[in-house]
């Protein structure tokens, strides 16, 4: 299985830089400071509390820099830790906050979740150009579940493959408005790094791993009986 979008960037620290500058002026400082040592008045000699004072700095700066060095280097850590986490989503199924799911092969997948009965649900499904093409409904029990959605629209005709959104609307027997939260469904097979966060794809959808509620190893598929 392909990883889309992972690619390699260059970590080089601009702080190696600032490190090397900082050595080319302490020498030039104590190139300096050797000089005018050679060359004081022996009746008028130079204050040592001056240069003590630029010593001090010039050591404060280093300390900073290696601090930012040794950070920096943390910090690459945890990113390349971060992208190897996301990797090991490929081939899983991941079930993630959302109303997305892609319609392919005769069906769509979502995973629901009400906090309490649902006496009269609606259950709304629109193409990705926001039309209505699917609705029912119904009642739910209180606690997780899943809808599958066969394609089929409420016209009769079959919709054409492509990333689907889901809205379910409930209220209890008192009227009360019951909320029932949605995750989409699916098999990781690639990871987009291109942006600030890795998305996950699955299928024609893009997933936020921060999204990501649930994940599940993929059951193998049950060989066949040759007897």
């Amino acid at each position: 299985m392909a990883v889309d979008g992972v690619s390699g960037s260059s970590n080089t620290s601009a702080l190696s830089g600032s490190r090397s500058t900082i050595a080319e002026n302490f020498d030039t400082f104590l190139s300096i400071l050797t000089t005018q040592l050679k060359n004081q008045n022996p009746l008028d000699p130079l204050d040592t509390n001056q240069f003590t004072q630029q010593l001090v700095q010039f050591t404060g700066v280093e300390q900073q820099l290696k601090t930012n060095e040794f950070l920096e280097a943390l910090l690459l850590n945890t990113q390349t830790s971060y992208r190897a986490d996301a990797v090991s989503y490929i081939g899983k199924q991941v079930s993630a906050s959302g109303e997305t799911a892609e319609l392919k092969d005769g069906g769509a997948f979502w995973a629901y979740s009400a906090e309490a009965n649902v006496a009269n649900a609606t259950v709304t499904i629109k193409n990705s150009a926001g039309s209505v093409v699917y609705t029912e409904t119904g009642s739910l029990n209180a606690g997780p579940g899943s809808f599958l959605w066969d394609g089929v629209g409420s016209d009769g005709n079959t919709k054409p493959d492509g990333i689907y959104t889901i809205e379910i609307k409930g209220t209890n027997l008192a009227g009360n408005e019951v909320k029932v939260s949605t995750s989409s469904v699916g098999i990781v097979t690639g990871v987009d790094f291109s942006g600030s966060e890795p998305m996950l794809t699955v299928g024609k959808n893009k997933v936020a791993l921060s999204d990501v509620t649930d994940v599940r190893l993929v059951e193998p598929a049950a060989d066949g009986d040759d007897s």
